[in-house]
């Protein structure tokens, strides 16, 4: 089956970017002229999903309105110089249909993803978060290098990277063998493990293609690190019963929760924008 869908968890409090995220959505802070989810849709888009299923939370309503039209802005630009800056999101509303649900309590990513059932129905999707921000300058985004592997084993698969030892803490960590260049089947898989007790270096970013299977699981799952429903531990299930696949992407990844992954990603992107003005 085609996979059209992809699903935005979008209900966080995003409590490292306080007090700007007291009122504003972290998915909506710019990088750029551009909010971190419409490069998060783009990426959906530049693969072939159609279809953005966004699980929000209070105080998220900047995300609906942002992939809406704004009648009285097009009004007032109409005709003008700066018309085309909407070009870039106009162009996805009208390529794309939104839907959207809320997570009401924050339970882990396993849990925001389970409550987008509603929006997906019994067919494989992908997941971005959008505060991953991934960039491959040679045109293939990090999706549509998973799309083409899922066409291929039509099986669940996490995007990786590798990270310093020491860094592991922070990530879902992978083990697995390597059946092609970059991609691992996975044996084994832990959430936030301490550099000591990590499996590999091998850690999941924002980026999953899950099978529908994958709703049923997460409902089994009882909650695990920090008391949240973990998707590594979920995705550790299908992995034991079945085949779950890790892909380590060609392209650069910019973890925009954090300041300092916000402010590198900022600065890259506006140098490749510098260049194609010399």
């Amino acid at each position: 089956m085609k996979i059209s869908k992809c699903l935005f968890p979008a209900a966080g409090y995003g409590t490292r970017f306080l007090p700007v995220t007291k009122a504003m959505p972290k998915e909506m802070l710019p990088i750029l002229t551009k909010p971190l989810i419409q490069y998060g849709v783009e990426e959906a888009v530049e693969a072939g999903l159609d279809t953005m299923a966004i699980i929000t939370g209070r105080g998220k309503r900047a995300i609906e309105d942002h992939f809406d039209i704004s009648y009285e802005l097009e009004h007032q630009i109409k005709g003008s110089s700066k018309e085309h800056l909407l070009d870039e999101i106009r162009s996805l509303i009208s390529k794309c249909t939104f839907t959207y649900t809320r997570q009401i309590e924050m339970k882990g990513l396993g849990d925001a993803i389970f409550k987008g059932k509603v929006l997906i129905g019994r067919e494989p999707f992908a997941v971005i978060l959008a505060d991953d921000l991934c960039i491959n300058e040679d045109g293939n985004g990090v999706l549509s290098q998973m799309i083409t592997l899922y066409q291929k084993y039509k099986c669940s698969i996490v995007a990786i990277m590798e990270v310093p030892k020491e860094e592991t803490y922070k990530y879902g960590v992978i083990e697995g063998k390597e059946i092609e260049d970059g991609v691992y089947m996975v044996s084994n898989m832990v959430e936030k493990p301490e550099p000591s007790e990590a499996p590999s270096n091998l850690a999941i970013i924002g980026r999953y293609i899950l099978t529908p299977d994958i709703f049923d699981i997460i409902n089994k799952t009882k909650p695990g690190k920090n008391g949240e429903i973990q998707i590594t531990d979920a995705l550790m299930s299908m992995a034991q019963k079945g085949m779950v696949l890790a892909c380590r992407f060609k392209g650069k990844r910019f973890d925009c929760g954090s300041v300092d992954g916000y402010v590198e990603a900022t600065n890259h992107l506006y140098a490749l924008e510098k260049d194609k003005h010399i």
